[in-house]
């Protein structure tokens, strides 16, 4: 028996609904900040929770840095934001909805 999509009913391989959901009104601020003993760190927020995890390790792999997602957001060690803002597009998600500060 095929894999069939719960939400829309299509076969898998030809279901749209992640490309949608990723499609939808989401911000995502991708920023860097200084930790307590003066390293940088790359924060991005705003992505879903259910691919939280996913998008994270796959930013940790195409950069080749450390870090971890929780509460929301994923913490990267170092500073990626040009990196990281294409590393999102790849992934599939807007660039008209990644703000780099």
């Amino acid at each position: 028996m095929p894999d069939i999509c719960q939400k829309c009913g299509l076969l898998k391989d030809i279901c749209a609904c992640e490309v949608l959901e990723k499609e939808e009104s989401q911000k995502i601020q991708v920023y860097v900040t200084k930790t307590k003993f003066g390293k940088l760190m790359t924060v991005v927020e705003g992505i879903d929770e259910n691919r939280l995890d996913k998008t994270a390790k796959e930013l940790k792999h195409g950069l080749a840095c450390g870090g971890s997602s929780k509460t929301g957001s994923i913490i990267l060690q170092g500073e990626h934001k040009r990196k990281a803002r294409e590393i999102l597009v790849a992934l599939g998600y807007l660039n008209e909805n990644i703000h780099v500060r």
